[in-house]
């Protein structure tokens, strides 16, 4: 081969690809009028990207190639397929990227959109871009700003104090996802604990209907359902109040397990419970106790809940009354209670949970065993001991009869509890939707006139990275007027969480030009929900849940009919590359590991990487990327070449049609449509590769093949080709094209298979000596009894079994089993 070869078939497989894709463009290959009825369309959707770096990866490009792929396959099989894309585009990461590149995020923001779309194209990637939504414009987070009107009157957005995780660096709020190991993910600085008054949106009045709403979702992973429903945690135990006479206050716990109340030595309060400055009051230890609770309070809340973490306690002096026991217990703090889960205080019953034990035997608290049991700590259920008139119950029917007891005493009840906190909203960052509330001196917090939104962001806040909220210094921003009496007030600050923006994109999408309502309801009934999401499972759970409970708030609204936004969700895998030490990581640009598509792009053409990508393995697991993998996919796409070349230069009509129907060759041909259909509908593109390796493989032997039937060569070329479309759509257009083809194969259809034709030719049997499986033979399909024995004897361990032996009986199950019984 000379030197210019791979430059010249570069510039080929360049120019085929810059081709189609034009015609694609030209014909507005992916455009669905959204106005009309559905019918039987389908509503294809993959997470919006976040636009904070120039460029996408091979570890992003998986998503978007298995995506397109199924949309193609979909198409071809006469589907209508609505698949849009748009752009996640406000958030800390892109606010970061900006102030790293000293320019506005806005500008920052748009040359990266640009340059990711332009990536898209070079993909091969099908989008509607007509209905394209980018969030950061006023368009778009004007109707954030309207729904959360609409929450704030329905009392589901409200404003409170809370601890929360803040970046010093960053000067911002995290959630406990972007604070894993207690660091900023985006700057690895030690997240502290502050106290703030932010704003809330109440999912925890939704908890009960999103977890019941999780028993629908059958084509949901059950790892991410798993996710959830431990998230929302619903737990149903009692609340029990215990008294601390010394301070006139009661203390209420929230226990999963009141049949143990006997049992409870000691009230254990979270250091950032409301009580711990009066509990502290005249303690000769005060100052100690308090920078202890400084200390706890600052610690990330992961860390203080981690399994395993170790349990660290301080007694406060003061006393609590068990209120069924009526015994004095004392009342202690302790770093594994946090204040927003349950009460904020919790009883302690050593003897039967294995945490309570090991604090216990720490720091000397009594130990009282109430149930029969084993060993302690006991943490099963029994019969009662030492608890009074509940003694000798069961502890099912304890529970039920202590909760009663303590509603008819008025010191608790019954209850249901949920680990799902409030979704806090507020982030104290320019780069986001701007909440729609305006602070009076005098009238207090008032929502921001509807006929005055959208609040825009102001375009001159300065971006140094440092000083706090960049809004906070634009004075024009913040002094406003009272809508109410027309005095100086000041705007909030804060701006909402980014996961707003994607809790309801996809309903933008099939409106995202109306400028009177968020979205057209009618529009909405006829294309959603969301037929296929695809994404990654990292959003597992925030993502995911919070537009499972937006879209309830839009049901309660009237907007739309449904209470799950995607009816089916596909998470893939990721990419994994191996380091100079041989640690597989993730392919991140922050690792420093990224492979960039543009120059393999630019060398081997779209179509080999997406090959390549798509045949890595099953796209819902992990899969290391490996830089000379590509050349597999890359002489199979030109063997692909040259076997219809070849075929061309024969001669033979391109259209040309079986002279028979019912030959080897049209079976392996109908076998391998019907292997490959299966493939793309369960997700396994990587053996719709490999299955297609198979078939050009016979259909090669078809080309080179004295006196095959040409007419079967031509309709297993064509067959291949469109079969080929979603992996290769470039190469496949072309190719059919030179075949023939007058249409684009987005349109001219799938292939029919024959399921009577579209059967294995051989088939494997076991074959058994005495029973025993011993060896395996391939027979054609239907094959006799004598043709099959004869097969087994000529095998040679199976002659080893009967050396010897006397054959005397011969059981066989035509195209699965055969049974040599010896003796």
């Amino acid at each position: 081969m000379s030197s210019t070869t791979p430059t010249t078939k570069s510039d080929e497989i360049l120019r085929i690809e810059a081709k189609w894709r034009a015609r694609w463009e030209a014909d507005r290959a992916a455009f669905v009028d959204t106005g009309k009825p559905a019918g039987e369309g389908t509503y294809l959707l993959v997470m919006l990207p976040y636009p904070s770096g120039d460029r996408l990866h091979v570890g992003h490009a998986r998503t978007y190639f298995l995506t397109d792929a199924l949309h193609r396959f979909l198409r071809q099989t006469g589907v209508t397929v609505f698949c849009p894309m748009g752009w996640d585009a406000f958030g800390l990461p892109a606010e970061n990227y900006a102030i790293q590149k000293g320019i506005h995020p806005r500008t920052s923001t748009l040359a990266n959109i640009a340059a990711m779309k332009e990536q898209f194209r070079a993909w091969g990637v099908l989008y509607d871009w007509t209905k394209e939504v980018t969030t950061c414009e006023p368009e778009y987070y004007r109707w954030n700003q309207w729904f959360f009107l609409r929450l704030l009157e329905k009392g589901l957005a409200v404003r409170k104090k809370s601890a929360v995780n803040w970046c010093p660096s960053c000067l911002t709020v995290l959630a406990n996802e972007q604070a894993e190991g207690g660091v900023c993910e985006r700057c690895k600085t030690p997240v502290v604990q502050r106290e703030l008054e932010q704003w809330f949106l109440k999912i925890t009045d939704y908890a009960e209907r999103l977890l019941e709403g999780l028993d629908t979702l059958g084509s949901w992973p059950e790892k991410v359902v798993t996710m959830q429903r431990n998230w929302i945690g619903k737990s149903t135990g009692a609340d029990l109040d215990f008294a601390i006479p010394s301070l006139g206050e009661t203390v209420r716990v929230f226990t999963t397990r009141p049949d143990t109340v006997f049992g409870a030595t000691a009230l254990i309060l979270a250091p950032e419970h409301a009580l711990v400055p009066r509990l502290l009051e005249g303690n000769p230890k005060k100052a100690e106790l308090e920078a202890w609770v400084a200390s706890v309070r600052g610690q990330e809340r992961i860390v203080r809940e981690a399994e395993g973490a170790e349990k660290d306690g301080r007694d406060t002096g003061r006393k609590a009354v068990n209120p069924f026991t009526g015994e004095e217990v004392p009342v202690w703090l302790a770093n594994f209670v946090i204040a927003d889960y349950g009460t904020g205080a919790l009883m302690a019953v050593p003897a039967h949970d294995t945490r309570d034990f090991d604090f216990a035997k720490k720091y000397g608290i009594p130990i009282v065993r109430v149930i029969e049991g084993d060993d302690l700590p006991y943490t099963g259920e029994g019969s009662l001991i030492a608890s009074g008139p509940f003694s000798a119950k069961s502890s099912s029917s304890a529970r039920e009869l202590i909760g009663a007891d303590a509603a008819s005493r008025g010191i608790g009840g019954a209850r249901v509890r949920y680990r799902l906190r409030d979704w806090l909203i507020s982030r104290q960052r320019y780069w986001g939707t701007p909440i729609p509330m305006i602070h009076c001196e005098k009238d207090g917090w008032l929502p921001v006139p509807e006929k005055d939104l959208p609040v825009v962001l102001p375009p001159d806040a300065p971006f140094t990275g440092t000083g706090g909220n960049p809004l906070e210094k634009v004075a024009s921003f913040v002094n406003t007027t009272c809508p109410r009496c027309s005095g100086p007030a000041r705007r909030e600050t804060d701006t909402m969480d980014t996961f707003v923006d994607s809790s309801w994109y996809y309903l933008r999408y099939l409106d995202p030009k109306n400028d009177r309502a968020p979205f057209d309801p009618a529009i909405a009934r006829e294309w959603t929900p969301v037929d296929q999401y695809i994404g990654g499972i990292e959003h597992a759970i925030l993502h995911l849940l919070y537009a499972r409970f937006f879209v309830r708030i839009l049901k309660d609204l009237g907007l739309v009919t449904f209470e799950e936004p995607f009816s089916a969700l596909f998470n893939q895998g990721m990419i994994t590359r191996q380091s100079p030490t041989g640690r597989v990581e993730k392919m991140s640009k922050s690792r420093g590991n990224a492979v960039s598509l543009d120059p393999l792009i630019a060398e081997k053409g779209a179509d080999a990487v997406r090959a390549f990508v798509l045949f890595l393995g099953p796209p819902e697991k992990d899969s290391e990327w490996n830089d000379e993998g590509i050349s597999g996919p890359e002489r199979f796409l030109w063997r692909v070449r040259s076997t219809v070349d070849r075929f061309l230069q024969t001669g033979a009509d391109p259209q040309g049609q079986p002279a028979t129907a019912d030959t080897p060759a049209a079976r392996a041909r109908h076998m391998a449509v019907k292997r490959i259909t299966e493939d793309f509908r369960a997700f396994s593109f990587h053996t719709a590769v490999a299955h297609l390796m198979e078939l050009l493989n016979h259909a090669t032997g078809l080309v080179g093949e004295t006196g095959a039937d040409a007419g079967e060569t031509a309709t297993t070329l064509r067959t291949f080709v469109t079969l080929l479309h979603p992996i290769a759509p470039h190469l496949s257009e072309e190719l059919n094209e030179r075949l023939g083809g007058t249409k684009s194969l987005l349109v001219s259809g799938w292939p029919d298979f024959d399921p009577a034709l579209a059967v294995e030719e051989f088939a494997s049997i076991a074959v058994q000596v005495s029973g025993k499986v011993r060896a395996e033979i391939r027979l054609r399909r239907g094959s006799s009894e004598k043709e099959a024995v004869d097969a087994a004897e000529a095998n040679a361990v199976i002659a080893k079994w009967l050396e010897g032996k006397q054959r005397v009986k011969t059981i066989w199950v035509q195209d699965r089993l055969l049974n040599l019984v010896v003796k």
